[in-house]
């Protein structure tokens, strides 16, 4: 077999190979028998009825031989000449960044188009391929009743609950007690730390911030005024990721707060229930019965209606841990209560039907959204290309992606994608939503501020669905190809996807060669030794690396792999155990002696 060479010094060439695609599936989806004539026209309405969409996934086939030729003109055709960035160092270089993320998770970033481009809702909606004729609240009916019996749903519990504002102003220090000049000096120390991460974010660590907290004298919070109080419990929640870290930092003053006796605004209730829910990168029963928990606290025992925001945290989190029967219930409940539905609410309802593979109720979700006068970016279309890929409708994903591909060619300049800009222009795009549904005439306008681009975690998706599941070659090193084409940021999202499908459908005589394994490895230590933005060793990492090597057997060289993983690695003694007892179980497996060499693990 032929072995490509690397190509631009980087690992696209190092994977690109010749593949066709894949399997075949099925899903079943609900839709109305609703005829239409060549013009759109309904000329018949019938029942509702349960069919199956074929999606368009060929079997796999396995093509041992490559050809160079054939390969240049694949890499030829998804970047045309002057258009394809110069630099040979892509993968090399620096992005300036602080932050640190969990492979498991990639950021999402978009920003304005030019003022000359306008998406109406027609062309929106044009964006999806097809849609049955059905509503949201129709397969919602049939996820309850499947076999539409009509039966009467049950009438409550209807709560009713009182939220008092003078409460959450309750000042929490007694002026006649006045403080001895160290602890007056700590306090203001706090302050100072508190509202410089308000106004300037990265110049202000959170462990810092906790620290000069720990460092007051308990009772801790009877030293902060009401004002000071809140804001601390603001700053701890403004994490990019949550963790079992930040998720103890923000439980440890909030209990605090709880234990001297001062209340919890709604505010702070939800983020309570979004650290317990959404603190691991999978969400289980255990994160639902938290989440579950905190809510029966804060309505039934401290006496506070839950808001929009605290039914859209419970019906994510109950949708990604596989409870959909809580997660209609949370669904209903926010229609009973009369809450209206905003982007997150959307958003989530899409992500629902996605894992429920019902692809016909993600394209009647999109169609809501698009028609309540939301605006669509790449959030929204990541969700869709994430449910269709879920569902195994490639066509429509792939489509989908296309789509977004054409945009980019009308975008000058690309967005500078981060973490609090996201977050900003998601401010910006709920505030144009809201006030387009008062003046629908403002709504083309407002859309053209949005992009729906490629981002980082639109190859992530695909990356990881033809990679680690399919094992085609040839369609990650096109993704890869177009991600550098499009100036995506490297990550370490990226490299683990590629460790993982190594480890999946490498082995003597597959595409996934040991050539092709060592160009991602070396491209991967250089991205580390340069401080690439996102990419750090985790044990996620480090599991999927010396899984992808153990494939193919040598001794020697998965302990240089592992030698050079540790060298980059501070371990913790518990990391250090767990690697440890990994390594073994690995060596053992595929039956490899490392009793000659020393590791130091």
């Amino acid at each position: 077999m032929r072995i490509f060479t690397r190509i631009d010094g980087s690992i696209y060439g190092a994977i690109l190979s010749r593949r066709p695609s894949l399997g075949l599936s099925s899903t079943h989806t609900l839709h109305g028998t609703r005829v239409h004539d060549e013009y759109g026209e309904v000329i018949h309405d019938g029942l509702l009825a349960v069919t199956s969409r074929n999606c368009t996934m060929q079997p796999k086939k396995k093509y041992r031989g490559f050809h160079t030729t054939f390969a240049r003109h694949i890499s030829s055709t998804i970047t045309a000449p002057g258009y394809r960035p110069s630099s040979s160092s892509y993968f090399n270089s620096n992005f300036p960044c602080s932050r640190k993320w969990n492979h498991a998770t990639a950021a999402v970033d978009d920003a304005a188009l030019p003022s000359h481009i306008i998406r109406p809702k027609q062309e929106l909606l044009e964006l999806i391929d097809s849609y049955d004729d059905t509503s949201v609240e129709e397969h919602l009916e049939f996820l309850r009743d499947p076999y539409l019996r009509r039966y009467a749903p049950a009438d409550g519990p209807r709560l009713t609950v009182s939220d008092k504002v003078e409460d959450a102003s309750l000042q929490s220090v007694d002026h006649s007690q006045k403080m001895n000049p160290e602890q007056a000096e700590m306090v203001r120390e706090l302050r100072e730390a508190v509202l410089r991460k308000l106004r300037r974010p990265a110049t202000v660590d959170l462990d810092t911030i906790f620290d000069l907290y720990k460092a007051l004298p308990e009772p801790r919070i009877l030293h902060l005024t009401a004002r000071l109080r809140h804001q601390l419990l603001a700053v701890l929640g403004m994490t990019e990721r949550k963790d079992s870290k930040s998720m103890l930092r923000y439980f440890s003053v909030v209990t605090d707060v709880k234990d001297s006796g001062f209340p919890l605004t709604v505010s702070e209730w939800n983020t309570a229930m979004s650290f317990a829910s959404r603190y691991v990168g999978r969400s289980t029963e255990v994160e639902v019965e938290a989440a579950l928990h905190i809510w029966r606290e804060m309505e039934q025992v401290a006496g506070i209606r839950g808001s929009d925001v605290t039914f859209n945290i419970l019906f994510d989190v109950a949708s990604k841990a596989g409870k959909f029967p809580l997660a209609e219930m949370m669904y209903q409940e926010m229609i009973t209560r009369g809450f209206s539905f905003n982007r997150y609410h959307h958003v989530s309802l899409l992500h629902f039907f996605g894992l429920k593979q019902d692809t016909s109720g993600l394209r009647a979700a999109y169609k809501q959204m698009v028609e309540s006068g939301e605006v669509i970016d790449s959030v929204v279309l990541n969700c869709v290309i994430s449910g269709f890929l879920a569902s195994g409708e490639e066509s429509s994903a792939e489509r989908l992606y296309e789509k977004m591909k054409e945009s980019v060619r009308s975008t000058k300049v690309l967005p500078d994608r981060n973490y609090t800009m996201q977050k900003n222009i998601t401010k910006v795009l709920m505030m144009f939503a809201k006030i387009s549904k008062k003046h629908p005439d403002l709504h083309p306008n407002f859309q053209q501020t949005a992009l729906i681009l490629p981002t980082l975690q639109t190859y992530r998706l695909l990356i990881n669905y033809y990679g680690p599941k399919l094992g085609d070659i040839a369609k990650v090193a096109q993704f890869l190809d177009e991600m550098k084409f499009f100036d995506v940021p490297l990550h370490g999202a990226i490299f683990l996807a590629l460790f993982k499908a190594f480890g999946r459908h490498g082995g003597a005589g597959s595409d996934w060669s040991a050539e092709r394994l060592y160009s991602v490895w070396n491209a991967f230590l250089s991205a580390l030794d340069n401080k690439t933005e996102g990419l750090h060793i985790s044990t996620w990492m480090a599991m999927a690396i010396l899984r992808a090597f153990a494939k193919y057997p040598s001794r020697d060289q998965i302990l240089d792999i592992y030698q050079a993983l540790r060298s980059r690695w501070d371990l913790d003694p518990a990391d250090s155990q767990f690697m440890m007892d990994f390594l073994n179980k690995i060596m053992h497996q595929h039956r490899f002696r490392s009793k000659s060499r020393g590791i130091r693990l």
